[in-house]
């Protein structure tokens, strides 16, 4: 065989020494982490090795000019001449394998141990007619609407509820974590459902039954209003007192301009609603004496950028506790690297010393 020839043929076997280490390298870098990442520059060797070992087949030239020399060259080769080079091959790939468990790859199971300690939180919404003034776009109800689901959203880990009221309140929401059902209901809220007026001492009132058996460390009522209690046999102080014998925070939210507002004045017998331009009337004072005497706050939404606010400062007051505990564990990973190494190494001692011996 011409050596030219020969050195390509021991280059191609070098080569396909690298395809097992270079998948095994992948394997490890994409499955698992290395414990000792340094042992791959043992890999600068190895690959010295691999030219050397192309090199050195320019010195087994022959020296001498026979007039045989040619003849010998181009003759007849046994047809394990071409793999004459696997021993070496096996050896620098079992070498290679050997090396990567070397560097111990590693897998890792974590997990975490996460406790929650939650917030019940009851919405108390003000739907009366008054609601559909245009201060804020479209109207103060569908702004509300919209920023409460927003509010609602970053707070996945809270029992929420909502409650409606006009002259009279219901639920339209118990206190549940399925927050796609929650905002669903969300949808149906509208005005004209229950006798007029705004009854806030019944909307409270309501709220606070269904946070009465609750069981979290925090219990909050969100009460949203644009007027004055007109309505209902419960004064809103009263029920302020019951707030504060059961430990519930009411952050209460006054929504409306100051000055004048396009609002309904009259029904129509079709349902729809003349619109006008009057005063505003939030009973800010009594509001703000219901948050304080609860432990809340008492803020004033003029627009809605401002009530985005205001729900976005109630969310940090009242933040979900959480404890996370993480745990993990590693599992060595090398075995199969190793076993496979240690084969190829053997597999090609074997064909060196028996099927092979002759063509070293």
């Amino acid at each position: 065989m011409r050596p030219d020839r020969e050195r390509i043929i021991a280059a191609l076997w070098a080569l396909a020494a690298v395809v097992p280490v270079a998948l095994a390298l992948v394997w490890m870098w994409r499955r698992f982490t290395p414990a000792d990442a340094r042992l791959l520059w043992a890999f600068v060797p190895v690959v010295l090795i691999a030219a050397w070992h192309v090199w050195r087949l320019r010195m087994r030239r022959p020296r001498a000019l026979l007039p045989t020399t040619p003849t010998l060259l181009r003759g007849p080769r046994g047809p394990l001449t071409a793999l004459r080079h696997l021993p070496f091959s096996l050896a620098l790939a079992g070498t290679g394998l050997l090396l990567v468990a070397m560097a111990r790859p590693q897998s890792r199971d974590s997990w975490q141990d996460v406790e929650r300690e939650g917030i019940d939180i009851v919405l108390a919404l003000d739907v009366s007619a008054s609601m559909l003034a245009k201060d804020l776009k479209p109207d103060r109800m569908e702004a509300a609407k919209r920023t409460a689901v927003e509010f609602i959203e970053a707070r996945p880990n809270d029992r929420i509820g909502l409650v409606v009221y006009e002259g009279e309140a219901f639920t339209q929401c118990p206190l549940t974590t399925d927050h796609a059902v929650l905002k669903d209901l969300f949808q149906g809220v509208r005005s004209g459902l229950m006798e007029g007026g705004t009854a806030i001492g019944m909307g409270l009132a309501t709220a606070l039954n269904r946070l009465r058996e609750s069981e979290a460390k925090s219990k909050v009522v969100i009460l949203l209003t644009d007027g004055v209690n007109n309505a209902g046999v419960m004064q809103p102080m009263d029920a302020a007192q019951i707030a504060e014998a059961l430990g519930v925070r009411v952050y209460a939210i006054g929504v409306g301009t100051r000055g004048k507002a396009l609002s309904p004045v009259a029904r129509y017998p079709n349902g729809q609603y003349r619109f006008d331009y009057i005063d505003v009337e939030i009973d800010d004072a009594l509001l703000e004496r219901i948050a304080t005497m609860t432990g809340g706050r008492y803020f004033r939404a003029t627009d809605e950028k401002k009530l985005r606010e205001i729900y976005r400062e109630i969310d940090e007051l009242e933040r979900t506790r959480v404890r996370v505990t993480e745990f993990s564990q590693r599992h060595e990973e090398y075995f199969p690297i190793a076993a496979a190494g240690a084969g190829l190494l053997l597999l090609g001692f074997l064909f060196d010393r028996t099927l092979l011996r002759t063509m070293a």
